[in-house]
């Protein structure tokens, strides 16, 4: 396999099909109606993830970055970024032009991505621009496609739905903080101790928010979430300013990550 490869960053998939596997998960939705809002969302992280990097290519302190995209120029890379966009976009246009409100959504996703990408230094802000762009838009998508809807444009949600969604939210919330710690952005400009601070009282929110979900709607099969701020919480014990370009600390939560999307699949699949 070509080493260019590497610079899809596939292994960042998960961030965004979770969601929309959860959606179809908790609600008994067939997982072929959704195939191509999910193939659709798999082309659109490559997308975010090749337009990062561009950005990120004039950045002389983004080592990552350059170590990865080595040999190779930002034309390039917008090339990949480009292709999957316009590949992601095929995938969608058949549930846009039969349920058009999806398009609206799908603007508003592309737009907050795009926003990220340029101003990734803002601190909380594109934690939550990410939160939304990443987890709940997309979740509500494969809502809506499904025909669960209110005034035709809204995802219809019950208690329960909503707080597990929050759960997944909450828990992914503290995940991106540590990785943009990793990366020397957002959180990164803090001091040490405020940003630990900020992560502890996140992490801690997040168990709040997780252990009243399953307590309230028993679905404790999603209980391995908490190891996610439990182990952000050890992990910042006391205020870490040796973080940055700790690239095997980040791998170990891409790895995580995929094996929850592993399960979530096993959960969608299993008789």
């Amino acid at each position: 396999m070509s080493k260019g490869f590497k610079l899809l960053r596939v292994e960042y998939i998960f961030s965004v099909l979770i969601p929309c596997l959860l959606s179809i998960y908790l609600n008994g939705y067939d997982i072929g109606s959704q195939i191509w809002i999910l193939a659709g969302f798999a082309f659109y992280a490559i997308t975010g993830n090749t337009l990062n990097d561009v950005i990120d290519m004039k950045d002389p302190d983004e080592k990552e970055t350059l170590e990865r995209v080595e040999g190779y120029g930002r034309k390039e890379i917008l090339v990949l970024a480009l292709a999957s966009f316009l590949l992601g976009t095929m995938c969608f246009i058949n549930d846009i032009l039969s349920t058009p409100v999806l398009g609206i959504y799908l603007a508003l996703i592309v737009f907050m991505v795009v926003f990220y990408c340029m101003f990734k230094k803002l601190v909380i802000i594109n934690h939550i621009i990410l939160g939304i762009s990443h987890i709940i838009l997309p979740y509500f998508m494969i809502k809506i496609n499904a025909g669960d809807v209110v005034l035709n444009a809204f995802p219809e949600m019950d208690l329960f739905e909503s707080l597990i969604l929050a759960a997944i939210i909450s828990v992914a919330f503290t995940g991106q903080m540590v990785h943009e710690m990793i990366d020397g952005d957002s959180l990164a400009k803090l001091k040490p101790k405020t940003s630990r601070l900020v992560i502890w009282i996140a992490c801690i929110i997040s168990l709040l928010i997780s252990i009243i979900s399953f307590i309230i709607t028993r679905y404790w099969i999603f209980l391995p979430i908490l190891f996610f701020p439990f182990g952000i919480m050890y992990i910042y014990r006391k205020p870490r300013t040796n973080l940055l370009g700790r690239t095997s600390l980040k791998d170990t939560g891409i790895i995580l990550g995929n094996l929850m999307l592993a399960y979530i699949i096993i959960l969608i699949l299993a008789p």
